[in-house]
């Protein structure tokens, strides 16, 4: 990690949502889903809150590092239909070793859709998908 990353750095992120974004597109296997109106799914909503906090991490990081989402608190309170542009906000507002939170928020352009904090931590890209890799191996052998 450089210096250079600290409490007080912040990104926007605008992201139009399409149709393929919405709930009934989240799983099509859950017929649970498929009742629901095709508005932004909460799962891809988390999705766009860890991308606003990696745009504000990623810069700041050594060759080689990356950020991993450890924990998220927000909520979703709005409904958005697809076409409409949600606006992310993410501030890093603390950087403990290598443990980093965020806070983060998100509105629609009619309603604040979510709010909350976010927490990532600064790794090794190598060791993290090396380890990655073992899982998967070590699952192929059970089954």
């Amino acid at each position: 990690m450089k210096a250079s990353l600290r409490a007080g750095l912040e990104h926007r992120l605008r992201y139009r949502v399409p149709a393929s974004k919405t709930v009934p597109f989240l799983f099509a296997e859950a017929s649970e889903f498929q009742q629901l109106p095709p508005v932004l799914a909460t799962g891809y909503l988390v999705g766009l809150l860890e991308w606003a906090c990696m745009r504000v991490a990623h810069p700041h990081l050594d060759a080689g590092e990356t950020t991993v989402g450890t924990r998220i608190d927000a909520s979703h309170c709005a409904a958005t239909p697809p076409g409409m542009e949600v606006e992310v906000h993410a501030r890093l507002i603390d950087v403990d070793g290598r443990r980093l939170v965020f806070d983060i928020s998100a509105h629609d352009g009619i309603d604040r859709i979510s709010s909350g904090t976010h927490q990532r931590h600064v790794v090794s890209q190598r060791v993290f998908a090396t380890k990655a890799r073992r899982k998967a191996l070590a699952q192929a052998r059970v089954a």
